[in-house]
């Protein structure tokens, strides 16, 4: 089959055999990839994949189920699915636990249902199971246009939540705005701190949801209502910042974070599950719709990275190999 390889952190189109796939494990025959920042932080050797995950990128697909495993019950060949994976996504083929393979929605196609996994259990898992955000209470998202905040956006707003979001310019401002967002700061020329005590009438927001790291947590606390929760995804600035504990007591403010790759399979397992009932009907009738920037075949991976990386975007890129 065809897949990306990644030699001294170029991105190349090479030969490579058929995965494997175990008895609860199905082979897809991949229609398009999502791509995700965690791709680009392996393609530059700073996120190893887990241990026994494919050492190719791609963390999502939606594709047609070519062969299933011995104890595969629920799937059947010839299936449409998006699927969540370790790795493996930038391939002809890949291979995806069962329960983590979901039926594509009638309304979206290949490319639009590639986009969904990684940020829909993302999300879902951090704001709604772990911050257990609640009708009426107020969302900050940071990263408003990237694919984690138009998923954001769109699932705190069908679910009755207020939400605020930060981006790097007023079109993309505006492009969360239409997307439903309550507010959007640009943060290259307005301070998110003051708005958003000013966007909610000096209370703060009851949950952050933060893939920047570094200077933003001193600022995050800053902004944060009484019993608020900070959810840390990502750190695109930095790992490391320097804090006031004291408002965090004041405040009775919650610090936590997650990654979602390196997680065991009954979690992944439980979102997919709260996924299909929850959110998938939400798809399907429209209320919530799949955002796609651009789209680059296999062999141009390189080019769509250097859009990711150049942060122009608005929206999931994706991968086509149809």
């Amino acid at each position: 089959m065809r897949a990306i390889n990644v030699v001294n952190h170029h991105l190349q189109l090479t030969e490579r055999p058929l995965p494997n796939y175990s008895e609860t494990e199905v082979l897809i025959k991949v229609s398009a990839a999502g791509l995700n920042r965690a791709d680009i932080m392996q393609s530059k050797g700073l996120y190893p994949p887990p241990k026994g995950a494919s050492d190719i990128l791609g963390l999502e697909v939606a594709g047609i189920v070519s062969a299933i495993g011995s104890n595969v019950s629920r799937i059947k060949v010839g299936d449409k699915v998006c699927a969540l994976l370790t790795g493996g996504g930038y391939a002809e083929y890949c291979t995806a636990d069962e329960d983590l393979c979901l039926a594509i929605p009638n309304n979206l196609d290949f490319i639009q249902a590639a986009s969904l996994p990684e940020t829909f259990f993302t999300v879902w898992s951090n704001v709604f199971n772990l911050a257990k955000i609640k009708p009426q209470e107020t969302l900050l998202v940071h990263g408003g246009s990237s694919g984690i905040g138009i998923t954001a956006i769109q699932l705190a707003k069908a679910f009755g939540i207020k939400v605020l979001v930060t981006a790097g310019s007023q079109d993309k401002c505006n492009f969360c705005l239409k997307l439903g967002a309550d507010a959007a700061i640009n943060y290259r020329e307005q301070d998110f701190v003051s708005e958003v005590k000013q966007l909610t009438d000096n209370k703060g927001a009851d949950v952050i949801l933060d893939m920047i790291g570094g200077d933003y947590l001193a600022r995050n606390l800053k902004c944060m209502a009484y019993d608020a929760r900070l959810v840390q995804i990502a750190t695109q600035n930095s790992p490391k910042a320097e804090i006031n504990i004291l408002p965090i007591m004041l405040k009775r403010l919650n610090i936590t974070g997650s990654t979602l790759r390196n997680r065991e399979l009954p979690f992944k397992r439980n979102i997919a599950e709260q996924l299909a009932q929850q959110v998938w009907p939400l798809i399907e009738q429209g209320i919530i719709v799949p955002v796609i920037d651009k789209t680059f075949s296999l062999e141009n991976a390189g080019q769509a990275h250097q859009l990711m990386e150049s942060s122009l975007h608005k929206g999931k890129i994706i991968l086509t190999l149809d």
